[in-house]
């Protein structure tokens, strides 16, 4: 044999040598590696906690109710989303979400092998991390995890959907899937989607095309978008898809897939209201909120799930949005009213209007504050009675009085003799009330704020320093709003007990304490602030502001009911005439009229209005009427009438309780006019002394300033109109422009 023969063999068994080698090389590098995945991902799941959930998806939109607590006030929210528990979502609802997304939800270890094998396959081709979830990874991707697509975030899922799945019931998965998956507009969970698309947010009550629709646009809500026609076809085909497996599920039959397929589900979307805050009931939404951050945390505002039953009355609030935007003067460009109603005794602000929308204007002119005018007298009557004084205590009724050196006024520069305190209320005669205050009380205004801030108008710097003001009788800067006058009011109403005034009557929720203005609640933060017997008698003499033959308030008489209420108007400089009064020297102080108020009740309601004109509220008034001033016994009443006549239909005609007889009595002459008719005036015969003469006014008293129908051609005010400062009055004794404030 030759020597290449021999070695020929040889060659052939080393090279089957070394291809048994690399082969071996290559076995065990790949034992090597799958023993590294396995290591690697025993170790990740090791090391992996499932962790804390995200707070944005443990948010519970909080739902606002009126005082009825079933019909839906509005929402507050950072999403739209309400938990059910999985039992009160259907099973046929479950099903298409299931057959939609996760197929083998029941069977799988939370993850889909052959789902994560394609999305490592684009990983290698360098594509866009996509694919591979079942239902427990798209919960964890929401719940626990960021929404970026990288490939760690791909392997954290892994582990905890892995983790979760092991740990948790499918149940609780589901559960949870279901209440946090996004379906679009706006909309997490299934009930808030049934709510968005169908106007159902009951899942209980979604039928079975509803459900399977919701199951088709929550995988892409944007492709699956039945607003845009373009994309009709493939959400058929989606919805389709579903259908089909509920089919093979048994959920539903092959009849019913086959009918249910053949159209889509009439889509019936909730009217958009162009925000939450929209309309007049922005106001009373933003001002349930600022309360309710005074019980809960922020966070628990607007994501704990909390069950808002608000103090507002829904008939109510219709009845006063409609009369604040139908029954005010035919000239109403830049005109504003605002309004506030409170049932007496309680606090409660069952009706409020601050503005036509709150979108366009987040002024609430229900709660600015604003001059009270002759409207703060009532208080200088509660502190006289305080101070052991009698409504039959006679006053200087003529024009002008002289207080502190300066001469003060009357409206119109009229005289009324000498008065006492039941006709001076009756008819708002100014010198009568700065001769109680300022000359015959001691610390007469330092009384009157004592007793305004006890009725429950709120203690401000402002009002503090009415305290050494000889003007604050006739309330000449910015004390109290709407809500405040009805409150204060409302206090006497009550007889004399004061309530906080509020807009909840109830907060619940899964993470709070509930709280509640029950009984119990309203009498512990509730307190007498005058005795019985001085509301009665103020009550009384604000009757006779309605009844009276010369009342301000005569046309309340419209309400055929017993009625107390006070007219106020406050003069002072508008803001377009600031400039032309520096240059003439102030020859225009107390020419125009900045607010007209009428603040009525009854003993079952109590209601502020308030006029005022111009961006900011220091407007004048007066181009707005045709009578001599903008009088709030005219438009600020015929409003007030015109919300509180529907407002009070249905309730008997409540009297006022009568006032005390002894101190009806204690005159030194029977009352000068003829008291209201809720309370007659004393049997017992006039006392044998003469009572004291009364000098009729050197110029009639003006009649009811506020006729059947306004004349059409305007007076010229006449001089002596009270001037008001544009400005808050510094603390002086001696101020250079004291308030002043009419009918």
């Amino acid at each position: 044999m030759s020597e290449g023969r021999r070695k020929a063999p040889t060659r052939a068994r080393r090279k089957k040598h070394w291809a048994l080698r690399v082969a071996g090389w290559l076995l065990g590098l790949f034992f090597l590696g799958v023993i590294g995945v396995v290591a690697a991902f025993f170790i990740g799941y090791q090391t992996t906690d499932i962790p804390d959930p995200n707070k944005e998806f443990a948010a519970n939109t909080t739902t606002v109710y009126w005082s009825d607590g079933k019909t839906v006030l509005g929402t507050f929210y950072d999403q739209n989303r309400r938990s059910v528990p999985l039992e009160q979502i259907p099973k046929y609802v479950q099903d298409a979400m299931i057959a939609a997304e996760d197929r083998t939800f029941w069977t799988n270890p939370g993850v889909s092998p052959s789902g994560m094998a394609r999305a490592a396959f684009n990983i290698a081709r360098g594509q866009q991390l996509q694919g591979g979830s079942t239902i427990t990874q798209q919960y964890v991707k929401i719940m626990y995890l960021t929404q970026e697509r990288t490939f760690s975030r791909k392997f954290s899922e892994l582990f905890i959907a892995t983790k979760l799945s092991r740990s948790q019931d499918k149940k609780q998965i589901l559960e949870g899937y279901l209440n946090t998956i996004y379906f679009g507009e706006g909309a997490y969970g299934v009930a808030a989607a049934g709510e968005a698309y169908f106007s159902v947010p009951d899942p209980n009550k979604l039928n079975v095309p509803q459900a399977a629709f919701l199951a088709t646009v929550l995988n892409n809500p944007t492709r699956f978008d039945p607003d845009n026609p373009a994309a009709h076809k493939r959400i058929l085909e989606r919805y389709q898809y579903v259908l089909d497996g509920m089919r093979q599920s048994g959920t539903i039959t092959d009849a019913q897939a086959a009918q249910y397929g053949a159209k889509l589900p009439v889509i019936k979307k909730p009217k958009k209201s162009g925000g939450k805050y929209k309309g007049p009931n922005g106001y009373l939404l933003d001002m349930a909120k600022k309360e309710l951050a005074k019980l809960v945390p922020q966070d628990q505002i607007s994501g704990g799930g909390l069950k808002v039953i608000t103090t507002f009355d829904r008939a109510r609030q219709g009845e006063m949005t409609r009369a604040a935007q139908t029954e005010l003067p035919e000239k109403r460009n830049n005109l504003h009213v605002g309004l506030a109603s409170v049932t007496p005794g309680t606090g409660r602000l069952v009706a409020m209007y601050g503005g036509p929308d709150y979108l366009k204007s987040q002024l609430n002119w229900a709660t600015a504050k604003g001059r009270p005018g002759s409207s703060f007298k009532p208080f200088a009557v509660a502190a006289a009675l305080l101070d052991q004084r009698s409504i039959w205590d006679t006053f200087q009724g003529d024009s002008p009085i002289e207080v502190n050196g300066q001469e003060l006024n009357n409206e119109f520069d009229d005289d009324y003799g000498d008065v006492n305190l039941y006709q001076a209320t009756e008819q708002s005669i100014n010198t009568a009330f700065y001769d109680l205050i300022d000359k015959q009380m001691e610390d007469g205004p330092a009384k009157l704020v004592n007793a305004a801030e006890a009725a429950g108008i709120p203690k401000t710097s402002a009002l503090e320093r009415g305290r050494n003001n000889p003007s604050t009788v006739l309330g000449p800067d910015p004390y109290a709003a709407p809500v405040d006058m009805a409150n204060a009011y409302a206090t006497f109403a009550a007889g004399g007990r004061y309530v906080p005034l509020h807009t909840l009557k109830s907060v619940t929720g899964p993470n709070i304490k509930p709280w509640s203005d029950q009984k119990a609640i309203i009498e512990k933060q509730g307190k007498q602030a005058f005795p019985p017997e001085v509301a009665n008698m103020v009550n009384y003499v604000l009757q006779n502001v309605v009844e009276g033959k010369k009342g301000t308030g005569d046309r309340a008489q419209e309400l055929d009911r017993p009625v107390a209420g006070k007219t106020g108007t406050a003069g002072g400089v508008a803001l377009e005439h600031r400039k032309k009064n520096a240059a003439c020297d102030n020859c225009l102080e107390g020419k125009d009229t900045l607010t007209s108020w009428w603040v009525g009740y009854t003993p079952q309601l109590s209601t502020a209005v308030l006029y005022r004109a111009g961006a900011s509220g220091e407007g004048d008034l007066d181009p707005y009427s045709d009578d001599e001033a903008f009088f709030g016994g005219n438009w600020p009443v015929r409003t007030w009438l015109a919300y509180m006549e529907p407002a009070l239909k249905g309730l008997p005609d409540e009297p006022f309780p009568e006032p005390d007889q002894d101190a009806l009595e204690d005159s030194p002459a029977p009352p000068p006019s003829t008291p209201p008719s809720s309370t007659p005036p004393p049997s017992t015969p006039p006392p044998s002394t003469p009572p004291p003469s009364t000098p009729p006014p050197s110029t009639p008293p003006p009649s009811s300033p506020t006729p059947p129908t306004p004349t059409k051609t305007k007076t010229t005010k006449p001089p002596g109109w009270p001037s008001i400062p544009t400005k808050p009055t510094k603390p002086t004794n001696t101020p250079e422009t004291p308030g002043g404030g009419g009918q």
